[in-house]
């Protein structure tokens, strides 16, 4: 179920607003990591094959310990040398008629409401940037905190750029554009799904826990935030 959204406007205390932080994999979008998604249409699209995968696998299988998947956050070697010119339109293209299909009903009516209140909506993500910006000019959300993918000339790459929008990553970026734009995190809103959102839900007054994986529900327990089912 969507939450109830108090409608105080953009700027009812001291001239402060109150923002709504939104994840996006498997909370505005339920289900896979959008990227994985991606993965597939590339593969599909004949850009990515055998080699990239291979590539990918061993690097994970060198540089981390078991069940943890945050160096895959920080390399994208399926990217490497492949042209911008090339991978964001057919991103553009996958984003409408793929993920824009799966969106949370529920997902989207909290952001319309968070809109109508007259908050600043947000979209804090570590999926990569050429895939959220078409999902957030669909959804008009006009501030986006997501992975910034690493260029030479107009190839990519493989590496993300610093601050990478996951764990602590998020709630400093989240701090940032509250400053930046003064927000309240006291009085504002966040929706995530795993334990790289407990930073991020910590930080505002109305924290909800969407889609819970990885051990999120018992967080939430312990923490007393609320947890709901989007679909």
């Amino acid at each position: 179920m969507p939450p109830t959204i108090q409608s105080e406007g953009m700027s009812t205390h001291n001239g402060v607003s109150v923002g709504a932080f939104f994840d996006v994999d498997n909370t505005l979008v339920p289900g896979l990591a959008v990227e994985l998604h991606f993965l597939r249409y590339l593969w599909k699209e004949g850009l990515v094959g055998v080699n990239d995968a291979v590539h990918s696998l061993w690097f994970l299988l060198r540089h981390i310990p078991p069940v943890s998947f945050h160096p895959l956050r920080e390399r994208k070697l399926y990217l490497v040398g492949k042209q911008r010119a090339t991978i964001e339109p057919l991103a553009e293209k996958f984003i409408h008629a793929e993920i824009c299909p799966k969106l949370s009903k529920d997902g989207v009516t909290a952001l319309e409401g968070h809109r109508r209140a007259g908050h600043c909506c947000v979209l804090v993500t570590a999926s990569l940037d050429f895939l959220v910006a078409p999902l957030a000019a669909f959804l008009d959300v006009k501030t986006v905190l997501s992975a910034r993918t690493g260029l030479a000339g107009d190839e990519y790459t493989g590496h993300v750029l610093p601050p990478l929008p996951y764990g602590e990553g998020k709630r400093r970026l989240a701090e940032s554009v509250a400053s930046q734009q003064g927000l309240d995190l006291g009085r504002s809103y966040a929706y995530g799904d795993s334990p790289g959102d407990v930073g991020l839900l910590g930080a505002v007054g109305h924290p909800l826990v969407v889609n819970p994986i990885r051990g999120m529900a018992s967080v939430a327990r312990r923490r007393g935030w609320p947890v709901v089912q989007w679909k």
